[in-house]
């Protein structure tokens, strides 16, 4: 049995979520102790909990102390591999960071997996479910892991209400990802969505983020109006290049109106672009797991070396046999994935 210590490196959710996956698909009994002791508010909360259980439903694997304000948690894997996965959150509480465990759990699964999820679809403090359509999923794809999803309801906090379908190809051998290079600037994209909010909103943010972004490339920014039990919105950017994608994003909220909003995405893009990076470190966090289970070297440069990175790279070394290698080049981090059999 592996003793996880839950308060090291970020601290938070990350650290159950990427433990239980990896216990389920590694066979290794864990046992989490302190968990999010270091936060404002102790405990599992209930989004993780549904994370930890549908990871242990999909996979026959036992769980105690998986309830709202635990602090340790037991996970004995199991050898069941469902396919059909349905959750509601509850909450506003993230489908994207629940989809994190659930995907990363389905790696030995032999048929393809279809998760249905509620909850809160752009929310703070989560990578908004726009940025696996935009980054993620076609990152993954040339890793050799096919994964779509459809937004089948916008869900906003505090409300919720959002659902998502989530659909993952078995997945086979992974693919190494080296992107040493972006190469050449190919456009920005971006998806604005508003619901229950007026259309004033949504000219302001997107003028305001254009006249921003400044650039010799195409900025085609789609909008969708939606309608659901909350209300909000927000923008989300892809700069697509030759070899990758940056992303940024922003929602609005009563003490950020709409115009600051559009051109804070827009500098918080224009700062990763200009940063040197290959690879923002929010989708870094998301891709290691695979980077750590596939054939080959993986290597990419960062802006910065987050906790949440370096608490992810502690708990891949914690489960499987993987060496990372972190070196200042300039402005920029570069990061190597050695899976242990290379």
């Amino acid at each position: 049995m592996l003793e996880i210590d839950s308060s090291k490196g970020e601290g938070g959710g990350q650290v159950v979520r990427s433990s239980v996956a990896l216990s389920a698909i590694t066979g290794i009994e864990a046992r989490l102790t302190r968990i999010r002791e270091n936060r404002p508010t102790n405990g599992l909360s209930k989004q993780h909990c549904i994370a930890v259980k549908a990871v242990a439903d999909m996979t026959g694997s036992e769980v105690i102390g998986n309830h709202a304000g635990s602090r340790e948690l037991l996970f004995r894997p199991g050898n069941i591999k469902r396919s059909d996965v349905t959750l509601d959150i509850g909450t506003a509480g993230s489908i994207s960071l629940v989809l994190q465990a659930v995907m990363l759990a389905s790696r030995n699964h032999t048929e393809k997996i279809k998760i249905d999820v509620r909850g809160g679809t752009n929310v703070m403090w989560a990578p908004p479910i726009d940025s696996y359509q935009q980054i993620l999923f076609p990152l993954m794809e040339r890793m050799g892991i096919h994964a779509e999803l459809q937004i089948a309801d916008r869900g906003f906090y505090p409300d919720g209400g959002g659902r998502v379908i989530a659909e993952l190809a078995p997945i086979g051998d992974i693919s190494p990802l080296v992107i040493q290079d972006l190469g050449k600037l190919k456009g920005i994209e971006g998806v604005f969505y508003i619901q229950h909010l007026k259309d004033s909103i949504k000219d302001d943010m997107i003028e305001s983020c254009k006249d921003m972004l400044d650039l010799d490339c195409s900025v085609d920014i789609e909008v969708q109006r939606t309608v659901g039990s909350s209300k909000g919105a927000g923008l989300s950017l892809v700069a697509v290049y030759e070899n990758g994608r940056l992303g940024s994003n922003v929602l609005t909220t009563k003490g950020h109106p709409a115009k600051q909003a559009g051109e804070d995405v827009a500098k918080d893009l224009l700062r990763e672009m200009g940063s040197g990076a290959t690879m923002d470190v929010y989708t870094a966090d998301q891709l290691l797991p695979y980077m750590a289970m596939a054939t080959g070297p993986s290597e990419f440069t960062v802006s910065r070396i987050s906790r949440h990175l370096l608490s992810q790279m502690d708990t891949l070394e914690t489960f499987l046999d993987v060496r990372f290698g972190v070196e200042r080049r300039g402005q920029v981090y570069n990061l190597s994935v050695t899976p242990g059999d290379e």
